[in-house]
């Protein structure tokens, strides 16, 4: 990786990493503000302005922004998290600037019409609804309400009816305003890129933001406890939860190689146990996922109704034998398909971005190949074995979905 950071008088970071042999760019510009910051009552207002800002900007409408992108062949998409907003584009290298250019229009210049505003919630409503219709991703949302009860953080990104038809033009353009300021924003490019044609890009596009100190994000601690839908389902939906790490916590890369080596693919111990040597379920992993000032670990399994309370049972019996037991052996599985996933990311002008972005959202800083490389494997059994149990000595949040399981103790 040979990437260069700037960041500009204003604030706003600018990431670029040039990739010999590549013919596409891919830019982005990451927000560090999601769902987690919304106000009271209005849930799903970041999804929203994702949305509504591709409604109309600048002097492009809706089919004029999508033709502007796909004239050259190129992709321009937005995602939103909990703690993150980004909005990414892909393109042959001599459109890299008609890409940032494009993006800049949608954050800092979308038209965020009424009648359009209205249009589109009935489109996230609909959203909404295949998300309820869906155990597998409703799980999800299920378990952050367990672990983080009350708390912002534990809200549904994509909100709520009723908060979502409750939000104005206003509510849109206030967050917009207030939450998108400079020491939010990083841009980063990645692949065929002139580093000098988008450092000016950026300068012109984004360094007469008005450096403004955004709203605090309210803290979040993990609580635990059930969240329980016994709706009819054909399978019982099952998740369960321990406090996890900050992302930059240094014992991270131990709690996410014990994820990694306890369900994080076809030879780990619960994919074994309970689907190869017990029929238990067809889907089953563990992930972690972390955040500024906390975390979690989770198992995701679905199983047969009648079989949900043995399922938990083994599949939080295994994690917690895997803190005990776990081998140099799986360690050093979960570490080669860990530094293979790394690697194969960094391929490509994507994944390069994301990476920037991330590491300058937790560290402040890009962090090389070789130190995330060193990170991993500085990594041995007895580290992942400390972390699994430290995590284990923590609370714990349970959720289901069509089947009937109680919180160990």
């Amino acid at each position: 990786m040979t990437a260069e950071l700037t960041r500009l008088p204003n604030g706003v970071t600018v990431a670029i990493d040039p990739m010999a042999g590549a013919q596409s760019a891919s830019i982005g510009l990451y927000a560090a503000v999601g769902s987690r910051s919304e106000p009271a009552g209005k849930g799903g207002l970041a999804h929203l302005v994702e949305h509504m800002v591709f409604k109309g900007a600048r002097g492009r409408d809706a089919r004029a922004i999508a033709e502007a992108i796909e004239d050259v062949g190129g992709s321009l998409n937005a995602w939103t998290a909990r703690d993150q907003t980004v909005f990414h584009a892909r393109t042959l290298s001599p459109d890299a600037g008609l890409a940032l250019e494009l993006i800049a229009d949608l954050v800092r210049a979308p038209r965020l019409d009424e009648d359009e505003l209205e249009r589109e919630k009935l489109v996230i409503l609909s959203e909404l609804g295949e998300c309820l219709d869906a155990p597998d991703d409703l799980i999800h949302d299920f378990l952050f309400e367990a672990a983080f009860g009350t708390q912002p953080i534990a809200l549904p990104v994509l909100g709520r009816e009723p908060s979502i038809r409750a939000i104005s033009r206003a509510d849109c353009t206030g967050w917009l305003e207030q939450q998108y300021r400079p020491e939010r924003l990083v841009i980063a490019a990645a692949g065929k890129v002139d580093p000098s044609h988008i450092l000016m890009l950026a300068e012109a596009l984004f360094g007469d933001l008005e450096q403004v100190a955004p709203p605090a994000i309210a803290s979040a601690r993990f609580e635990g406890g059930v969240r329980s839908d016994r709706r009819s389902s054909e399978q019982a939906h099952l998740a369960f939860a321990a406090p996890g790490l900050p992302a930059s916590n240094p014992a991270a890369p131990a709690l996410s190689l014990f994820a990694q080596a306890v369900g994080g693919g076809m030879s780990s111990r619960l994919f074994q146990e309970l689907r190869e040597e017990r029929g238990l379920a067809y889907s089953i992993y563990a992930w972690t996922q972390g955040f500024a000032e906390t975390g979690l670990f989770a198992v995701n399994l679905s199983t047969d109704k009648a079989r949900a309370a043995e399922a938990m049972t083994l599949a939080r019996d295994t994690v917690a034998r895997a803190a005990e037991d776990l081998t140099d052996a799986e360690l050093a599985r979960a570490r080669a398909q860990v530094e293979a996933g790394l690697l194969m990311t960094l391929e490509t002008p994507p994944g390069r971005a994301d990476s920037m972005a991330r590491s300058i959202e937790v560290f402040g800083r890009i962090m090389s190949l070789d130190e995330m490389l060193a990170e991993i494997r500085a990594v041995d059994a007895a580290a992942a074995r400390a972390a699994g149990l430290a995590m284990l000595a923590g609370p714990r949040a349970l959720a289901s979905i069509g089947g009937k399981v109680a919180l160990a103790a």
